[in-house]
């Protein structure tokens, strides 16, 4: 459903209770087009995983308020610090009265506890958060793709795994869920970018991931996955 007609900003549901919220970019603004998401988990305490930009507040929060009122949310989580995952974080802060940052425990000792306006709820690695039907569930995973902080989580009703910068797709993004495959594309964006950090330890921590068996991946660039996604993340390890 197209939330904003003037800059294409859409939502649609993925997987049971969660959406994603798209807005192109078209190729005049980046070239070859790019997309950003973010992903709303509707429940009893839900949780919006990204931002966005802090110019994207406006839209994205005209999409959620299309699903929820904008002022039930009760976390703002992050992958790592970036303006793109959590450049509104304050922003959504400020319209949520009960909400908090939701991160792992390097992001808030290195950033959110000073920059966020509220304290975070800060997530320890493999722990477990029920936020009512749905099960997150966090994965410290430092440098992959680049930053120290960066963590996964993952959805645990619906084998979700929100991956954040892993398997990022040039285009718009057009398309809410696709079966097709998505690790060529990547691939041959990241060979371009080169926005892997080089860790020694990427690999085994993809492998991690995949022991999760996830049907869907949540990317943050392009289109949202369905499929075996332990065999995507085990091929993405080998590249690595």
């Amino acid at each position: 459903m197209i939330t904003n007609t003037e800059f294409g900003t859409n939502i649609e549901e993925i997987a049971e209770g969660i959406y994603r919220i798209n807005t192109p970019m078209p190729p005049h603004v980046i070239p070859g087009g790019f997309s950003f998401n973010q992903y709303l988990i509707v429940d009893d305490e839900s949780v919006l995983f990204h931002t966005g930009p802090r110019r994207m507040f406006g839209l994205v929060r005209e999409a959620i308020e299309t699903v929820m009122p904008v002022s039930d949310l009760r976390f703002i989580g992050l992958s790592h610090v970036e303006s793109d995952e959590c450049g509104s974080l304050n922003e959504f802060l400020s319209v949520a009265p009960t909400a908090q940052p939701l991160c792992g425990r390097i992001a808030a000792m290195t950033s959110i506890n000073d920059m966020a306006d509220r304290m975070p709820r800060v997530l320890s690695d493999d722990e477990l958060l029920p936020i009512g039907k749905h099960t997150l569930r966090w994965f410290d995973t430092p440098h992959l793709p680049h930053g120290w902080e960066c963590g996964y989580l993952f959805e645990v009703r619906t084998n979700t795994l929100l991956c954040g910068d892993l398997f990022t797709q040039p285009g718009a993004g057009e398309k809410a869920l696709v079966e097709s495959d998505i690790l060529e594309p990547s691939e041959a964006f990241r060979k371009n970018m080169d926005y892997f950090s080089h860790s020694r330890n990427a690999a085994d921590l993809v492998r991690r991931l995949a022991e999760t068996k996830p049907k869907n991946l949540a990317c943050m660039h392009g289109s949202a996955w369905s499929g075996d996604g332990e065999t995507l993340l085990l091929r993405l390890a080998t590249y690595l």
